[in-house]
């Protein structure tokens, strides 16, 4: 039968495990250390007091007076005992020369020979030995009892090993309370610390919180969305490969405040802010992004975390959606216009006006493909020539008048190595429908103009009536004329001097001197909430490629927008916007 695996201990519980062995075995250690110190100290202490009492004797004139009586032992034997119960010693022997006691704390083995070496102390010398003698094994100090020139006697003092011993056994049991109390202590700070980490750690093991810290690098790296975590003062604790990229970045932004970075005053705001933001569209120098914040709290305020995901191609292909549904009405209206033309083509036939009805379709053709013929003259580029017969359509549903310079000159394969063509199309096709719907405003008596999404296209007015019996013509391009009163917009499309310059004038209210700074940024608008992002969108893709954009007062007393994009080598990649 196979047992069930059991689980590692978690990382808390293997440093609680390792902790607690380490200050084991430090505090065994201390201890050890002090046991060995205490013992050397205690010999030595007792060593010295040993041979401060031997001194003492040796030098003591009464001793030397006693030694010359008959009887040295009466006198002396008294004055040792006292001496040993004052100082605290074991012994006090005083002996002659040859080694033969005078006194001794057992008064039996007075006149015994001393055990024990005395040829230094015979040589004038004082020194110290562990000797067994008649009290067991003892350290011992011997001096000579000098009296004039002579050594006339020696003194040996001593305490025993087992006093010794006793006294370091009485600081030893102190010594090891005091290192219990410090393992205990260090017991519960490791456990108090540990227990600590084990919430923080969640109770897993380092296999685990190694495997998790793989995945959570790996995911990093793996996510397209860009994410960006911000500590309690805001700075970057986080930030993944995708969040550099659409911020703008170097590698060394972590640690960095948001106020460092140099991003857009909105955005900036946006990471700034205390309060969750959800789905809101900023732009940066190079994209567009859609951010999302959200605080972390847990007791106190701990940071923010940010997801960017990048809204560029998708806002892009939302403005070409736009110009295709404004071809496509431009193409109904167109197709209804058409069918107009054939019944009135038709109802001269059958009126028997044959020639009129001949004359009246050529000079439609004619017109039509003069158009045609003008922009496909100039623009040789096919994404712009189509994208200009596109607004030039639209223009004229909204009663505005397209015109191309007669400057422009755009050869085909001029191009190769530009600005990708979705960045011209967004840069020339918000141009012009902004300025198509300033023009059609000041037309129509709008009060003013706005940067919205879209100024909306103008193209050639028709000459027909309400009721389709009179022929309605298609845009055609005609030369711009200062003092005319019909809404017009003049396009200018010029590449020379490996330089591309779009130039887009209206003949709208133009942009007081107050907001021309402000034109540029995303939600500056006339028209309400909402806008504000075609001429952002402009700027963008125009810095994208390494271009300028400029704004002045065009000779029909509108706004004029100049873009101008270098030819050399490509700054965007082709299909961004």
């Amino acid at each position: 039968m196979r047992l069930p695996r059991t689980r590692p201990r978690s990382l808390a519980g293997q440093l609680f495990a390792m902790q607690v062995v380490l200050v084991a075995a430090v505090v065994a250690g201390c201890a050890f250390f002090a046991y060995v110190s205490g013992s050397a100290q205690a010999e030595e202490t007792a060593t010295r007091q040993a041979r401060a009492a031997a001194l003492a004797v040796a030098g003591s004139p009464s001793v030397r007076e006693a030694i010359r009586t008959p009887d040295p032992s009466a006198v002396l034997q008294p004055y040792a005992e006292q001496v040993r119960r004052d100082t605290g010693i074991a012994f006090v022997t005083i002996m002659d020369p040859d080694g033969v006691r005078w006194t001794h704390p057992d008064s039996g083995l007075i006149g015994d020979t001393f055990l024990g070496h005395t040829a230094q102390a015979l040589r004038g010398e004082t020194f110290t030995e562990t000797y067994t003698g008649t009290l067991g094994p003892s350290i011992r100090v011997v001096t000579p009892v000098r009296d004039g020139g002579r050594i006339t006697g020696l003194v040996s003092a001593g305490i025993t090993v087992e006093r010794v011993s006793t006294q370091v056994r009485d600081q030893l049991g102190a010594l090891g309370l005091a290192a219990g109390g410090a393992l205990a202590l260090g017991g519960l700070g490791t456990y108090v610390v540990n227990a600590r980490l084990r919430r923080h750690t969640h109770g897993m093991n380092a296999a685990e919180l190694s495997r998790l810290h793989d995945y959570h690098q790996a995911t990093l790296h793996a996510v397209r969305e860009g994410l960006l975590m911000l500590d309690g003062r805001r700075r970057i604790a986080l930030i993944n490969d995708a969040g550099r990229e659409l911020l703008g970045l170097a590698p060394g932004a972590v640690g960095r405040t948001v106020d460092e970075l140099a991003l857009p005053a909105p955005l900036t705001g946006a990471l700034l802010d205390s309060d969750a933001r959800v789905d809101e569209l900023h732009l940066t120098a190079d994209r567009v992004i859609v951010v999302n914040t959200r605080p972390v709290v847990g007791g106190e305020r701990r940071g923010t975390v940010v997801t960017l995901r990048d809204h560029t191609e998708l806002q892009a292909l939302s403005g070409e959606l736009d110009s295709e549904r404004g071809f496509t009405q431009a193409l109904r209206s167109q197709a209804h216009e058409a069918a107009n033309r054939l019944h009135t083509v038709v109802s001269l036939i059958e009126l028997g006006r044959v020639e009129e009805a001949v004359g009246f379709a050529t000079a439609e053709l004619e017109l039509a493909q003069e158009l045609t013929d003008r922009v496909v003259g100039a623009v040789a580029e096919p994404v712009l020539a189509a994208l200009l017969l596109g607004k030039a359509a639209q223009a004229n549903e909204r009663g505005v008048e397209l015109v191309l310079a007669d400057d422009s000159l755009i050869d085909d394969g001029a191009l190769p190595d530009g600005p990708a063509q979705r960045d011209l199309v967004t840069i020339l096709g918000n141009l012009i429908d902004n300025a198509v719907e300033a023009a059609s405003e000041a037309a129509s008596g709008a009060p003013d103009r706005g940067a919205g999404s879209g100024h909306g296209a103008r193209s050639v007015p028709g000459t027909g009536t309400d009721t389709g019996s009179t022929p309605v013509p298609v845009p055609v391009p005609v030369p711009a004329q200062r003092g005319s009163s019909r809404a017009r917009v003049t396009v200018t499309a010029l590449a020379v001097d490996g330089l591309l310059l779009l130039r887009v004038a209206d003949t709208g209210a133009g942009i007081g001197p107050d907001d021309a700074a402000d034109v540029f940024r995303r939600g500056w608008s006339t028209h309400g909430t909402g806008r504000g992002l075609g001429l952002a969108l402009v700027r963008q893709a125009a810095h994208r490629n390494g271009g300028t954009v400029e704004l002045d007062r065009g000779p029909d007393g509108g706004a004029r927008f100049t873009v101008r994009l270098p030819l050399g080598d490509r700054t965007a990649k082709e299909g961004t916007a």
